[in-house]
């Protein structure tokens, strides 16, 4: 019995002596009382943004028939044009001469 004491003895110094290691031994005893099951809540995923997808079209081909320049038109139309201005020139002109005749100057 003395031999079984000083081993145990022996074991327990052993024991606390090897702190330079700093191991630890947890032992845990859990006792449980089972409840009913609930399942996790069920989320919409979270919406995803993202651009427009880009669209390159080419540019459409035009096949039509030459440009032609219709000088006549547009000379007739500068003339007329020209025509407007000199009778709104000779207008106010009499414009003029008839007040410097007829207004009072008092």
């Amino acid at each position: 019995m003395k031999k079984v004491l000083s081993l145990a003895i022996l074991a327990a110094v052993a024991a606390t002596a090897s702190a330079g290691a700093q191991a630890h031994v947890n032992v845990g005893v859990g006792i449980g009382v089972p409840l009913p099951f609930i399942a996790a809540p069920v989320y919409a995923p979270a919406p995803v943004y993202a651009p427009p997808p880009v669209v390159v079209e080419s540019q459409p081909v035009i096949v039509a028939p030459g440009y032609y320049d219709d000088w006549r038109e547009r000379a007739w139309r500068e003339r007329q044009w020209r025509e407007q201005r000199w009778r709104e020139h000779e207008w106010r002109e009499r414009h003029r001469e008839w007040h410097h005749w007829h207004d009072d100057e008092d």
